[in-house]
């Protein structure tokens, strides 16, 4: 039996998810992870996340990029900013490998003889209290086995891909995603969501509003660093069906602050919380005289896009923290899962329960 994600504890979130809940349900983005577990020595905890705006079509879209607290690293962001298009994948790993994950990318894009040239897009938080990670665990290979892996549909969460050794409000963190379909007066678009979450303080945890970090207070990582600082980091992945011009799409991904907010993070001075919106609406073919066609919604418009960005990054978070499970890693460091049964009572103590629905 597959376990729960955070809806179907009785959490109750804001706005109407897709049918996958994940950022899967905007129609052509694709996601694949590569896992890599092995035992002590060893202990690599760790991995790759590919997520590709458009499955394997080469077609460049509209994106951009926000950074709330800038400690970490997203590559190719330059010339996100400059040209507000973005070609190719959008890559998750751990903080040192972002090099190889790039030189993959490279590889895999000039291995299928595509047109135009990448500046790849990765993205990095640190797994080192679980992961040997000076030990440059990733390769190539592995960075290609998620990009091979990437596929539409329920995306895998937790332990996995980029996320496999992270950490998120002293429980045991990882990837998590969501999506929202609006209504159809505001356009029926849909937007999703996709965090690798490694931030956080354990007694800002709050979910649907319940103190759940000051009222879970043990299970703390083993053994915990200094003074049990925040874990480091966040990267969120913003996808949308909605004809948006870069600009709007910088907007979007200021808007994941304010989901982050919600769960109790605030971008400390440690932490790497960096956001990439894209939206999938096509191009208008050029001109003879180098010209698009574009569509882009009013900005009259945007509220609701704002308001499904913040509901979809708020449930990736929780998803993360709910898929995820008990890790031992390097050195016998620990980190623990959020016990479920405990967020439920929590939750019921503060009436946030859906008690009809939770199971």
């Amino acid at each position: 039996m597959s376990k729960p994600r955070a809806r179907d504890l009785g959490i109750p979130f804001d706005g109407t998810p897709g049918a996958y809940n994940a950022i899967t349900d905007v129609a052509g983005v694709t996601v694949g992870h590569t896992t890599l577990i092995s035992p002590p020595p060893a202990a690599v905890r760790t991995g790759v996340t590919a997520i590709l705006p458009r499955g394997h079509n080469s077609a460049p879209v509209f994106g951009a990029w926000h950074t709330l607290n800038g400690c970490g690293e997203m590559t190719g962001t330059t010339w996100l900013t400059e040209s507000g298009l973005l070609a190719g994948p959008v890559m998750l790993t751990n903080t040192m490998s972002v090099g190889v994950v790039a030189d993959a990318v490279a590889d895999w894009w000039y291995g299928e003889t595509r047109p135009a040239f990448v500046l790849p897009v990765v993205a990095e938080t640190y797994d080192g209290f679980l992961n040997d990670i000076r030990g440059r665990h990733v390769r190539e290979q592995h960075a290609l086995s998620a990009l091979a892996a990437a596929a539409s549909g329920p995306v895998a969460e937790g332990n996995v891909g980029g996320g496999t050794g992270m950490i998120c409000h002293g429980f045991k963190g990882g990837i998590g995603t969501a999506s929202r379909v609006l209504a159809d007066k505001d356009g029926g678009y849909t937007l999703g969501v996709l965090v690798q979450a490694n931030h956080g303080a354990r007694e800002r945890l709050t979910i649907a509003g319940a103190p759940v970090g000051a009222e879970i207070a043990d299970l703390r990582p083993e053994i915990p660093r200094a003074a049990d600082a925040p874990s480091s980091s966040i990267i969120a992945v913003v996808a949308v069906d909605c004809p948006l011009l870069p600009h709007q799409l910088r907007r979007l991904a200021q808007r994941v602050s304010l989901g982050i907010g919600r769960v109790g993070g605030l971008g400390e001075n440690g932490s790497g919380d960096i956001f990439i919106a894209f939206s999938t609406a096509a191009l208008g073919p050029e001109s003879a005289a180098g010209v698009h066609q574009v569509g882009m919604l009013a900005n009259s418009r945007m509220d609701a896009l704002f308001a499904a960005t913040v509901q979809a990054t708020e449930e990736a978070i929780v998803n993360a923290l709910v898929a995820a499970e008990d890790m031992v890693g390097r050195q016998g460091h620990k980190a623990y899962a959020l016990p479920v049964d405990r967020l439920q009572a929590v939750l019921r103590k503060h009436s946030r329960l859906l008690e009809g629905t939770a199971r």
